[in-house]
């Protein structure tokens, strides 16, 4: 057997802030190997992953999840080491206990107990990442186009982020709205303020198209999602001078978008705005977008009734079908199989004395035992 919360501990003592793997992939496919897993290392940059699966049949369950962590910030706010794992006031202290060595760890032990009551009836995998809190681009998203390019089939799988609102079991997430960030630069013509007939404000034009952008209305909400939101996340124009009219100005915005919308559309609609904005100025607008994931929704139905199951019968609560927050990598699993996401609490989620009640860790390992054993029993093929 496998106690979770010692590898919750044994998880957080390695200092594991992205993209530093510091031995905590090691930690795992030490327990996973010793399980009966074949475990794959993918190294793509200086990001360290890990594909583990043990049997080759279906159905195929897989757990995704990280094991990197975000800077601690000032240490000296921390009333416990942020990597020393205390147990206080029944709680895991440390970064990561809760995003999301905790789910990690929990999960194995789950898996662990399923193994030892006898074999599986199809295969269960781990797809973990050293990636996730930083760029996210040689983590998850090279090992699903890895395993995709390889044949590898996953039927469904879950993703252990701290979906929990308030209470353990009170929230799953069954979508994400997707996430677009977009550059915007605005080249006018350098002057003196006094003489502004002689110049090209880039500075009046950029803040006429931030109002344009920011005042539209991109939707009502979609169904099972809320409304999409543009928000101005940097604006510059770097000029130190009092009495000069500025040559450049520059902003950012980010878009958090529902199924409404696509990258593609809403990338065509800044470049109109920005195009319009070169109308009757002497000057140019430039425009650079980065789309971080397209929005996405796990359809209610037999899996997510399977999870919701597990959480009511283990925490006594109905789960709620969100799609609130911010991105996570089950926006890459996606291109793979359905995906939901349930984990702990995420309240202390990359705070100060980030922590993880025990109880928590093991009701949530039993959680997502019953989920494994129900899976191969539902969803198994039938004998002829």
């Amino acid at each position: 057997m496998i106690d979770a919360v010692s590898l919750v501990q044994a998880l957080v003592r390695r200092p594991s802030v992205t993209p530093t793997d510091a031995g905590a992939m090691d930690v795992l496919e030490q327990v996973l190997a010793g399980l009966g897993f074949v475990c794959r290392r993918m190294r793509f940059g200086e990001v360290e992953n890990l594909y583990a699966r043990r049997g080759a049949a279906s159905p195929h369950l897989c757990f995704a999840g990280h094991t990197d962590v975000v800077p601690v910030g000032d240490l000296g706010q921390w009333t416990h080491s942020p990597f020393e794992a205390d147990i206080a006031g029944g709680a895991v202290y440390g970064r990561g206990a809760a995003d999301m060595k905790g789910a990690i760890a929990a999960f194995t032990a789950a898996a662990a107990g399923v193994l030892d009551a006898g074999p599986l009836a199809g295969s269960l995998s781990f797809l973990i990442t050293g990636d996730e809190e930083g760029p996210a681009v040689d983590g998850t998203r090279r090992v699903v186009e890895a395993l995709k390019a390889s044949g590898e089939i996953i039927d469904h799988c879950i993703v252990g982020e701290p979906s929990s609102a308030t209470v353990l079991g009170d929230m799953m997430k069954i979508g994400r709205r997707g996430s677009l960030n977009a550059w915007i630069t605005i080249e006018g013509v350098q002057g003196h303020v006094a003489y502004p007939h002689r110049a090209a404000n880039p500075a009046r034009v950029l803040v006429r198209l931030l109002e344009r952008l920011q005042s539209h209305r991109l939707d009502d909400g979609y169904p099972q999602f809320q409304p999409s939101n543009l928000e101005i996340t940097d604006i510059a124009v770097g000029n130190p001078a009092t009495n000069v009219i500025p040559a450049r100005a520059e902003a950012r915005v980010n878009i958090r978008f529902n199924p409404a919308h696509s990258g593609e559309t809403l990338t065509r609609w800044l470049q109109e705005h920005c195009k319009a904005a070169e109308m009757d100025f002497q000057g140019r607008a430039h425009l650079r977008v980065s789309v971080s994931g397209e929005a996405f929704l796990t359809t209610p139905g037999p899996f997510t009734d399977l999870v919701s199951e597990a959480v009511r019968a283990e925490t006594g609560l109905e789960p709620e079908l969100s799609t609130t927050g911010g991105t996570s990598d089950a926006r890459f699993i996606r291109a793979l199989c359905p995906v939901v996401e349930f984990g702990l609490v995420g309240a202390t989620m990359h705070k100060v004395d980030e922590h993880a009640p025990v109880q928590d860790i093991e009701a949530l390992s039993r959680v997502y035992r019953r989920i494994i054993e129900s899976y191969f029993q539902r969803f198994a093929p039938k004998p002829a």
